[in-house]
């Protein structure tokens, strides 16, 4: 019996999604039990402002705190969604 290169694919993409699955169940239940990490980035904010002539400028509005999860997926914590802290790290610079 043959196996079609389609079956192949959907059965990697179903274990590839529970695979994912058990990985964020594990982050989410460390992320309870350590009492829900948070740590905090300092970023830079920016402003894009539009001018005449469909051109653009971008105004420095200066830094701001920022809290993050010390997770490796984000997590809901505080009312809201936060992103975990290596990915907030990795980007400092905001646009608004």
């Amino acid at each position: 019996m043959q196996i079609g290169s389609s079956q192949i694919l959907r059965k990697a993409a179903k274990y590839l999604l529970i695979g994912l699955a058990i990985l964020y169940l594990l982050d989410w239940s460390v992320f309870k039990v350590r009492g829900t990490p948070m740590g905090s980035v300092t970023v830079e904010q920016y402003v894009k402002m539009p001018l005449k002539g469909n051109k653009v400028e971008y105004d420095y509005t200066g830094t701001m705190e920022t809290s993050c999860s010390r997770t490796v997926f984000p997590q809901y914590s505080a009312s809201q969604w936060n992103l975990p802290c290596w990915w907030v790290e990795q980007h400092k610079k905001h646009w608004q």
